[in-house]
């Protein structure tokens, strides 16, 4: 799906990973160029970003980002439509029917996606249709504050942890699957550019993209992003509809990152925290939590990521949460931490249509569940491939109750599974 989309599950397979600046865009745009040249080049989603030529000097990076930025400047306001199409195939241990088949090719989504600038304000929205469902992952307005804030309004990305992804391969990492990565919800939000080192995010998101507990849709489940849709009493099917329905409500978020520069190594060190209320659809029943310590730093053609993230639903009695996405209920429990170590390698090369290469093994672990059940665990190794308008992820996933690798994040299996997996898709 990728990243279920996953990115969308295949993100959903098993999911996980994977702007246009304007003249009211440019200066929270530019801080997400500053982490993604490649996506420029390649105008596809921050997912798919790389650094440019490892040769280049900082100096270099941004001179060659203010231009693109700038070219893009010149055309007249309006609205451009792009988008992708991603196919999919998988080899799984967990499926007796695929491995017999010798894997399963898929198509995997159809997006389309809407950038842009009217006036003063800037548009950007990304539908995604897939064979089973169809999804909103963003569609927000923008206005430029100023030289350094801009403010973001609708469903638009919840700023927490290792930004824009704590991850670089297909499936993302497991904060993905408890909200904690590549989240969007509705709400406002204010960004603010790097200046003197350090940078802030501040939101507050009403609720989530489907309206929370009685938002107007036929299925729950029906979105990108994972969310809170009820809570799981000790004998419901971790899969099931939940008997108690309950949504995220009045979410406070705040990322701070401050950068240093040494040479040719650069780190940003950050902070990431949120704060909000569940409710039931008449009172209020409860409320959550979730901070993050962050790292992610840069040398030459390496990249480093470590995260710990810590959540916590507060609900009497409730030890398991619901979860929704990609057309399926999950559970998760109502506490637990993570630790993410991703290290990837980026290699430009010249083979035909062939211009980029980035090697990586991102890990996963999530552990202290309040629930007691087993930890779990997820370690990608891989590679993407940056051709003209194509982009693949080559995924060898190795898991052990994690989704779409033949678990659940409220599983108790002490088995391990394996799915090797590709995604291709065309960017236009």
């Amino acid at each position: 799906m990728v990243k279920p989309t996953l990115l969308a599950l295949s993100i959903a397979a098993a999911c996980p990973s994977i702007v246009y600046a304007t003249d009211t865009l440019h200066s929270a745009e530019q801080q997400d160029l500053a982490t993604q040249l490649q996506q420029l080049k390649l105008q596809v989603e921050a997912l798919e970003s790389r650094l440019a030529q490892a040769s280049e000097t900082e100096a270099e990076r941004e001179s060659i980002k203010e231009t693109a930025a700038a070219e893009q400047q010149k055309s007249a306001d309006g609205i451009e439509i792009g988008g992708a199409v991603r196919t999919n195939f998988s080899h799984t241990s967990y499926d007796e029917g695929n491995k017999n088949r010798g894997g399963d090719f898929d198509f995997d989504l159809l997006r389309l996606d809407f950038r842009g600038t009217v006036g003063d304000v800037s548009l950007n929205a990304e539908i995604r249709f897939f064979d089973y469902m169809t999804a909103v992952k963003k569609a927000y307005v923008a206005y430029q504050l100023d030289e350094l804030w801009q403010a973001q309004l609708g469903i638009t990305q919840v700023p927490f942890g290792n930004w824009p992804y704590n991850s670089n391969n297909y499936f993302f990492s497991s904060n993905y699957y408890l909200g904690l990565e590549d989240d969007h919800d509705l709400g406002l939000l204010f960004k603010r550019q790097i200046s003197d080192q350090w940078q802030l995010d501040i939101g507050f998101f009403k609720n989530d993209e489907l309206g929370g507990i009685d938002g107007y849709v036929s299925d729950k489940t029906d979105r990108y992003s994972y969310d809170i849709v009820g809570a799981r009493g000790a004998t419901e099917d971790i899969y099931g509809e939940p008997i108690q329905a309950l949504a995220e409500t009045n979410t406070f978020v705040s990322r701070f990152g401050y950068h240093l520069t040494e040479g040719q190594l650069t780190t940003e060190l950050g902070f990431s925290a949120l704060s909000g209320k569940l409710h039931d659809g008449v009172h209020n029943a409860g409320d959550y939590q979730a901070f993050a310590l962050h790292l992610n730093s840069r040398y030459q053609r390496w990249q480093l990521q470590l995260q710990h993230s810590q959540y916590h639903y507060d609900l009497d009695g409730i030890e398991r949460i619901a979860v929704g996405a990609y057309g399926f209920y999950d559970s998760i429990a109502a506490e637990a931490k993570s630790a993410t170590v991703n290290l990837a390698y980026d290699l430009p090369v010249q083979w035909g249509p062939v211009t980029d290469l980035q090697f990586y093994n991102n890990y996963s672990l999530v552990y202290d569940k309040s629930d007691q059940s087993r930890s779990t665990l997820m370690n990608v190794t891989g590679f993407s491939i940056a051709a003209g308008s194509l982009f693949t992820y080559v995924d060898y996933v190795h898991a052990r109750n994690q989704p779409f690798v033949g678990g659940s994040m409220a599983g108790d299996s002490s088995d391990e599974e394996q799915r090797f997996n590709i995604n291709i898709g065309y960017y236009f």
